[in-house]
């Protein structure tokens, strides 16, 4: 299996519900560094995973969505608790999104594994991977 990996990072602010989240419960920042990790069987044609600078760019444009924001305040999350690992999954989403319809290249397609990853820290994180077949 072929991969490729992007890197970006984001700031977000957001609050928890439940007392699991003891602190986190009170709005508070996050700074996430986010891996986004395209897997293949067989390289393209051009001898590629994925376009790593459109890959960049398709990760910048989703993460710019939430940055800087506080999510709490965002209607696309009302009533949801925006841990790390549900914020991972958001971010596949959008990859996913852009591998289906073409932002990512003419080939892009074949990529049949989607991994994302959240470091909240260097000794913490949480992420979300699925094949795409």
């Amino acid at each position: 299996m072929y991969s490729v990996r992007v890197r970006d990072r984001v700031m977000i602010a957001h609050s928890l519900k439940g007392e699991v989240f003891g602190p986190a419960q009170r709005l508070h920042g996050a700074t996430y560094v986010v891996d986004v990790t395209f897997g293949r069987p067989e390289l393209d044609p051009d001898g590629i995973v994925v376009d790593i600078g459109r890959a960049q760019a398709v990760l910048a444009e989703a993460l710019q969505r939430i940055a800087y924001r506080n999510l709490d305040e965002m209607p696309e999350f009302a009533g949801v608790n925006t841990t790390t690992e549900f914020l991972s999954r958001w971010i596949w989403d959008r990859m996913r999104e852009a591998l289906e319809d073409g932002r990512l290249g003419p080939h892009a397609r074949g990529v049949t594994e989607l991994a994302v990853e959240l470091a909240e820290s260097d000794i913490a994180g949480a992420g979300y991977r699925a094949s795409l077949r």
